[in-house]
């Protein structure tokens, strides 16, 4: 993994991940980066990936893993969030993983049941089950139903985690309720879509950089 690229990964991620967070980045067998934060666990450069890692875990599952590991590992326990790093070309070839203090488990957002969207100046509490897929759009949230579509004031990365198992991002600016897709395809230009179960069919393209993603939670 270009050395580059782990710069731009850390100056990214150090964006918005708190201060407490520590930050590994792995590629091959070993940690090629790592940014301490608050909650250290001292991962040096060039360290072997051990097991039972949130690290190991993300290469043997090849998709997101969040969970609590205690302190046989790197001798403190953390809270960690692990994520695939694919390359377009090769597949997959890392992971990243954002280390928290293991009380996070206790303040992690819920999920949520209900999302309040707006259209005009009526807010309507929206049951995340009637949810079709959720969009980014110039800067605003939209939140399509079957009744209509309604703006909400989150923007889709603060509700992206606290939507259940049942909604997936596809595209940086797409999450769709799995059970609301009618058949996944390819455009004209060989690209996956999905066609969703709503008066309209909406397709909705699946972005190159969650391919994968889509294809390892739905199995295909």
């Amino acid at each position: 993994m270009k050395s580059t690229v782990v710069s731009q990964f850390s100056a990214f991620i150090q964006d918005w991940v708190p201060e407490e967070a520590s930050i590994a980045i792995a590629g091959g067998n070993q940690y090629i980066s790592y940014i301490p934060g608050r909650h250290d666990i001292k991962i040096s450069q060039g360290q072997p990936i051990p097991s039972g890692s949130i690290t190991e875990r993300v290469y043997i599952q090849k998709s997101k893993v969040e969970s609590l590991v205690d302190k046989s590992v790197f001798g403190v326990p953390y809270y960690g969030v692990g994520y695939p790093i694919q390359d377009e070309d090769t597949g997959f070839t890392g992971a990243l993983t954002v280390i928290l203090p293991p009380e996070y488990t206790i303040t992690a957002p819920k999920t949520l049941s209900f999302i309040a969207g707006r259209k005009d100046d009526i807010w309507v509490p929206l049951s995340v089950e009637q949810i079709i897929y959720i969009e980014s759009h110039q800067k605003k949230t939209l939140i399509y139903t079957n009744d209509g579509c309604y703006s909400s004031k989150h923007p889709l990365k603060a509700l992206e985690p606290r939507l259940s198992g049942s909604f997936m991002r596809i595209h940086r600016s797409y999450i769709v309720n799995i059970s609301y897709i009618k058949e996944i395809s390819r455009d004209v230009a060989s690209n996956l879509e999905v066609t969703l179960k709503n008066e309209d069919n909406t397709k909705l393209v699946i972005s190159q950089n969650y391919v994968q993603r889509v294809r390892n939670i739905l199995g295909f």
